[in-house]
């Protein structure tokens, strides 16, 4: 019996990573030895671990994380660093994200903030969540463009939609008038909605006076801190380290 129409009607189906796995149970003459229903899970298998890896890559891919190989498995918990090792675990299960709370990441340069950030990213993409990697001075750059040429609404949408946004490097400048807005609009979309991520240099006690403007930093501080997850990360500098390392 001749098993083209099979594999035809698989590939009509989509299902290619089956068609190929199926082709090669018949080229195996010790799958022969296996039950049909053995042999057709193995082929249930294969079809959707390649469809989770599909789509973990697309996530990926539209994530745009900085750190494309940052992974939460790798963060050194050297006691050096002080990270709470308990918060660390319960960040792991990805909980947070499916209850909407936030993680803000503070530290002074080269400890490792912005890998910890692109690392939580890289777990959500795991576990099947949208992701948004975005340096705060190019998202300003980004929204002032949008501003100008009528697309702002629409890039708001699009930031309100992914599940887990990361705002890496807050902080590094004095925020104007329209950035102070921006900010609030942001965070007013996503509250209690989605999960941000937040790496900054300035202590979460100086946010209110880094905003500068006393109602807007109230309103963005109670949709940003009150639900969140804080780590401070301390010891020597990261990059510091790896420099000395080398030869």
């Amino acid at each position: 019996m001749t098993n083209e129409p099979t594999i035809e009607k698989l590939h009509q189906l989509r299902l290619y990573t089956m068609a190929n796995a199926w082709t090669t149970q018949q080229a195996n003459p010790t799958m022969q030895d296996l039950a049909f229903d053995e042999r057709l899970a193995m082929l249930v298998e294969a079809e959707a671990l390649a469809r989770d890896n599909k789509r973990l890559s697309r996530l990926l891919y539209d994530a745009k994380l900085r750190i494309t190989n940052a992974c939460m498995e790798d963060v050194d918990l050297n006691p050096k660093r002080e990270i709470d090792k308990a918060l660390f675990r319960q960040l792991m299960t990805g909980r947070w994200i499916a209850d909407h709370q936030n993680v803000l990441i503070t530290g002074a340069t080269g400890t490792g903030k912005s890998y910890l950030g692109c690392a939580l990213g890289q777990l959500s993409c795991r576990l099947g969540f949208r992701v948004a990697y975005k340096r705060v001075p190019r998202l300003f750059e980004e929204l002032a463009l949008a501003h100008a040429d009528g697309t702002y609404v629409r890039l708001l949408g699009r930031l309100a939609k992914v599940d887990v946004l990361i705002l890496d490097d807050w902080g590094l400048a004095p925020l104007t008038d329209q950035q102070r807005r921006d900010v609030l609009e942001i965070l007013e979309d996503r509250h209690a909605l989605r999960s941000t991520i937040v790496t900054s240099q300035v202590p979460v006690d100086n946010w209110h006076d880094y905003i500068a403007h006393p109602t807007i930093a109230d309103a963005v501080l109670d949709r940003l801190v009150h639900n969140a997850h804080k780590l401070k990360m301390k010891g020597p500098s990261r990059r510091k380290e790896k420099a000395q390392a080398k030869p």
